[in-house]
């Protein structure tokens, strides 16, 4: 991911008048940034071929169920918050999506309780309409349609 953002931030940078160090020009700074961040990435995939691990053991199996839930909590949120409107699924809200997300992305570790997952989304479900509806000030639905009619 970083060689690829990085990459493409380089490449964008050549659109604009990049300069020289004493003169820099707008896209010097993109140009720059882009630069180190893909030789981060580079980095970043050459160390994981070359690392041994301390035993000398390979690198274990992929663990399916919670990669599958912590994704799966994602896309729920994402629908459950904008919704489908060409299926009829009206936007669900804020807080709707928000435990639905924990909720799933919970189920992820190898001890689920629901009590500590409605715990944790009511934290989590407080602190953003706090942060973003009361602090930010941002416009977007809190509450299922049928509830904020």
């Amino acid at each position: 991911m970083f060689t690829c953002v990085g990459a493409a931030f380089a490449i964008g940078a050549n659109n604009y008048n990049v300069g020289s160090a004493a003169r820099m020009g707008p896209g010097y700074f993109p140009l720059i940034i882009g630069t180190l961040l893909t030789v981060l990435g580079l980095v970043v995939v050459a160390s994981a071929f070359t690392m041994k691990t301390a035993d000398g053991d390979p690198v274990g199996k992929i663990a399916w169920k919670p990669l599958g839930f912590i994704i799966g909590a994602n896309l729920l949120f994402g629908v459950l918050l904008a919704g489908l409107h060409n299926i009829g699924l009206p936007a669900m809200g804020l807080i709707v999506a928000i435990y639905a997300l924990v909720v799933v992305a919970c189920m992820a570790g190898a001890n689920f309780s629901m009590k500590l997952s409605l715990i944790l989304a009511t934290v989590l479900a407080v602190g953003s309409y706090l942060t973003f509806i009361v602090g930010l000030k941002l416009q977007f639905q809190v509450w299922p349609t049928f509830i904020s009619g």
